[in-house]
């Protein structure tokens, strides 16, 4: 966290949520009306596990992200997608390659655990439609 700071994990936030809105497989998944919200609530989370920040946990509670994502169906491709949004958006802050590399680990990890689609179900949500 040191090696980028608040500042690093908000640009790397913004650079992220640039991506979203017109993002085939993760735009439809984000309210429209509260990518704001969606932005603050990340860089809340983020800076809560890499910098000890009581902010989110004040605000929200305990994370419970499975239980917060239920309502959307997240398989191994939504998972890819942000994990690569994530990625491109790392490249975008200019977050240092050795804090990227453990980022990336983090990431893949946490959306990892949020896939609840059993694989090859062929389902989709969409809560726009």
């Amino acid at each position: 966290m040191d090696a980028i700071g608040r500042q690093g994990i908000q640009d790397m936030v913004c650079a992220f949520y640039e991506k979203v809105p017109e993002d085939d497989i993760l735009g439809p998944m984000y309210p429209e009306d509260d990518m704001e919200g969606a932005k603050e609530r990340l860089f809340d989370f983020l800076m809560f596990r890499l910098a000890g920040d009581s902010k989110y946990t004040e605000k929200r509670g305990h994370p419970r992200l499975r239980a917060r994502h239920m309502p959307y169906k997240i398989g191994t491709r939504e998972r890819d997608r942000w994990v690569q949004l994530m990625r491109e958006a790392m490249e975008e802050a200019q977050i240092p390659q050795a804090v990227a590399d453990e980022l990336n680990a983090f990431f893949f990890q946490v959306a990892d655990f949020m896939r609840n689609v059993p694989e090859g179900s062929g389902i989709h949500f969409n809560p726009r439609a």
